[in-house]
């Protein structure tokens, strides 16, 4: 038996875990590092004691920005089969979590499979799935029920949990006070707070906050603090239900770390990109420099269709202003459930805004792959280009979907191409066009 329930305790006794050996490697840290970070709680591993195909990745200050794919079936759309294969192409390209938003009938046996075959993190929303676990309409699910679903997921082997712990009484009447234009955009913040009214009650999870610690410390489940009252438009960012949560999750994260369970503390929403850099720093602030989880931010609201650009524009702001870990958006995003292309092109964009974030952030050997790709195009080397690429089959459909005559070209510039130009008189080579025709 361990000496220790969760990673953070074990940082704390300075003991360095497995995992956390396994993040130092990744992240080209000392295993000494990695300890202190997790014991201040600026760096969360989450990891489940019943995941045993995970591979650990580090959330945190000075790591590299993670990305997750939200995945899982609705009521409209219940096909396990294609959820799977969306499960595989974000494992293709290297997402670091994935999320299982089912809310539909009983989940739990995707989840278990997920579990089972995944080595990136696997993440939930407890909420979504109360309804169709427990079989009972929201009005006649109790506290208690809600603890319920928690363990279920806990025992299953999620490594974090959204809990919506923040949208407390204080909270929703900030909300009620400030009139939005779009209310509340979140999922299970909404059910949360039609419970609270229906029922005249507290949030069950701020209310029995030590319970969901319990459950959370026994199987070393991350907490990630959700934000029921993030910005549904750029027109309600930054008011005064969001800020008026964000300092009940800054209490709630320390809260949690004093029973040595780990925490991200997630974010925004809609936002235009002057509001973004500043409201980094004050949730870093806020909570106290936890890991910071982000949803876009999305920059505009009117490109429906478009909505995985307008999220890496701000995802990129983000995470070079601070943010650790991207919720990755699909074209799909306002419209329907995602289909496996949609999948693909979200985590494309967001693998773009992490990596252009952490080459900003000066992450060390970020800029390794960017520079062997440097290499690659003044070489002219197709085939590696191809290689290094995140997405070299999709390079290469489009090389040679119009082939150039001469390979050591593209077809856009052909023989005037400024790098074989170049390349040819550094050579001593004499550049003639005309004779080469």
């Amino acid at each position: 038996m361990r000496e220790y329930k969760t990673q953070m305790e074990a940082a704390k006794k300075g003991i360095i875990t497995p995992e956390m050996r396994t993040v130092a490697e990744k992240e080209y840290k000392t295993p000494e590092e990695i300890m202190r970070s997790v014991a201040i709680g600026e760096v969360c591993i989450p990891c489940n004691i019943n995941h045993k195909s995970l591979s650990a990745e580090g959330i945190g200050a000075g790591l590299r920005t993670k990305i997750n794919v939200n995945l899982g079936i609705s009521g409209d759309c219940k096909n396990y089969d294609v959820e799977m294969q969306k499960v595989d192409m974000a494992l293709k390209f290297g997402a670091e979590a994935i999320m299982d938003l089912s809310n539909y009938g009983k989940t739990n046996t995707f989840r278990q499979e997920l579990v089972k075959k995944s080595p990136a993190m696997i993440g939930t929303v407890p909420m979504y799935d109360a309804i169709g676990y427990l079989e009972k309409d929201l009005l006649e699910i109790t506290a208690e029920d809600f603890l319920k679903v928690v363990r279920a997921h806990a025992e299953e082997g999620v490594d974090f949990m959204t809990i919506h712990a923040g949208i407390n009484r204080r909270a929703v009447e900030a909300f009620m006070r400030d009139k939005r234009k779009m209310n509340i955009v979140s999922r299970g913040g909404s059910l949360l707070f039609a419970w609270m009214m229906m029922t005249g009650n507290e949030n069950p999870f701020y209310e029995y906050y030590d319970k969901v610690l319990d459950i959370l410390e026994e199987y070393d489940v991350t907490i990630s603090l959700g934000d029921a009252l993030r910005p549904g438009c750029i027109d309600d960012a930054t008011d005064a239900g969001q800020v008026s949560e964000l300092i009940e999750l800054g209490a709630l994260t320390e809260r949690a770390w004093a029973r040595n369970v780990q925490v991200m503390v997630e974010g925004p929403g809609h936002m235009a990109m002057d509001e973004i850099a500043a409201n980094m720093k004050m949730q870093k602030r806020i909570c106290h420099n936890a890991p910071f989880y982000v949803l876009g931010p999305l920059v505009t609201d009117i490109f429906p269709g478009y909505d995985h650009i307008t999220s890496a524009i701000g995802g990129a702001i983000a995470a070079a202003s601070g943010a650790d870990f991207l919720c990755y958006v699909t074209p799909a995003e306002h419209l329907r459930l995602p289909d496996i292309n949609d999948v693909k092109e979200g985590i494309i964009a967001s693998r773009i805004a992490a990596h252009a974030a952490d080459i900003a952030k000066g992450v060390p050997h970020a800029r390794d792959l960017d520079n062997a790709m440097a290499e690659a195009r003044h070489k002219v080397d197709w085939e590696e280009m191809f290689k290094i690429a995140v997405d070299g089959d999709k390079a290469r459909e489009y090389f040679e979907s119009t082939p150039p005559a001469d390979r050591h070209t593209c077809s856009m510039c052909g023989k005037m191409c400024a790098v074989r130009t170049t390349n040819m008189i550094l050579e001593g080579k004499k550049v003639e066009f005309c004779t080469e025709r």
